[in-house]
């Protein structure tokens, strides 16, 4: 059982504070998007932070996970929190995500189109993203498409 299953079993559906890990990965002009199979958005690839794991550790842990990249060097791009960061589930789950976010063009390995949370994995041009971004990833992935000066902090 991991650390979010292990609160929820003591306050249920309140509201907790997470810590998301995701990175940008670009190619050119263009950002690697993943189909979520959970809920028909696209976002980067990404987590939530384990107990004693390093930011930058889970942020290319989740990735591989995802996508079956190897993520090198990543840069901070930027911290997201506030009101934004504020999801509830289908389950009744409510959460406040702290999101760090990396950015990278460093990947290795073959890019996978479907795993245990991906429809697809595709690269999109900065002028032609999908209309159904994830909401709580908009910010960031905007941000990218706008070349805001990073490390941003929000």
């Amino acid at each position: 059982m991991n650390y979010l299953e292990t609160m929820r079993e003591m306050i249920g559906n309140k509201p907790l504070l997470t810590v998301g890990c995701g990175v940008i990965i670009e190619k050119g002009n263009q950002i690697l998007l993943q189909h979520r199979k959970d809920a028909d958005v696209w976002c980067i690839p990404g987590g939530v932070l384990e107990l004693g794991e390093r930011v930058s550790e889970a942020a290319r842990r989740e990735a591989q996970e995802e996508t079956g990249l190897i993520i090198g060097d990543m840069d901070f791009f930027g911290v997201y929190s506030g009101e934004e960061g504020f999801a509830e589930y289908a389950n009744g789950d409510q959460v406040f995500s702290i999101q760090l976010i990396f950015k990278t063009s460093n990947i290795s390995g073959e890019l996978i189109q479907k795993s245990d949370e991906s429809r697809a994995h595709v690269y999109f041009d900065k002028q032609d993203l999908p209309s159904n971004l994830n909401s709580h990833q908009q910010r960031f992935i905007m941000d990218w498409v706008h070349q805001v000066q990073t490390p941003i902090i929000k």
